[in-house]
């Protein structure tokens, strides 16, 4: 299966998880985006390497490449390998110049080890046709279609349910919470289209 090269392009809150945070890939080469939600911890974890700081004692992340270093391990790559029922999956890709090895992690904690590691990460298309976002051309006769339908109903919190609205709706709004970087309510928007297809 061909691998799809990730690059990082952000981390923000969730605002419908409490205690969980938005970690946003984006294909390189291509216009599809791939949110992962994941831990704090682990969010703070890929925020330092991204930011380049130094913790004055070693995370776990860090701990793990100073030991695969001292047993001359190399990390080659990281895999989004798959998703099943809502979660993701990962392969940290290993070497110890003799064997190579594939090792099970979470996604969050994969590429917090391979921002250390400085490997490149990579999903495949299955998993990017399933969760990837898709940004809408701005010249789409969407926002007509948009005006012209019937007002949706709301949900007992207020706010309007994503199951009331049109295919052409939904894609509005998608480009529309991209645009706005609100990951979150995209990736909602994304499983509601999903779920029709």
């Amino acid at each position: 299966m061909d691998n799809i090269k990730l690059d990082i392009i952000g981390l923000q809150s969730s605002q419908s998880q409490t205690g969980s945070c938005i970690l946003m890939l984006a294909e390189v080469g291509g216009s599809r985006k791939l949110p992962v939600i994941i831990g704090i911890p682990e969010a703070q974890a890929i925020a330092l390497e991204l930011e380049k700081i130094i913790p004055s004692r070693p995370m776990t992340h860090d701990l793990f490449k100073t030991f695969a270093e001292n047993f001359a391990i190399v990390i080659e790559k990281i895999v989004i390998s798959d998703l099943r029922e809502g979660i993701f999956f990962a392969k940290i890709f290993c070497n110890d110049g003799i064997n190579q090895v594939e090792i099970d992690a979470r996604p969050s904690d994969a590429v917090a080890i391979g921002l250390r590691f400085g490997v490149p990460i990579f999903t495949n298309e299955s998993v990017m046709s399933e969760a990837g976002i898709v940004s809408a051309d701005e010249n789409t006769e969407l926002a007509s279609k948009d005006k012209e339908s019937p007002k949706p109903e709301k949900t007992a919190s207020g706010k309007t349910a994503l199951n009331t609205h049109s295919d052409e709706q939904l894609k509005k709004m998608l480009e529309d919470a991209l645009n706005n970087e609100d990951y979150e309510k995209a990736a909602r928007i994304r499983d509601e289209l999903n779920k029709r297809n």
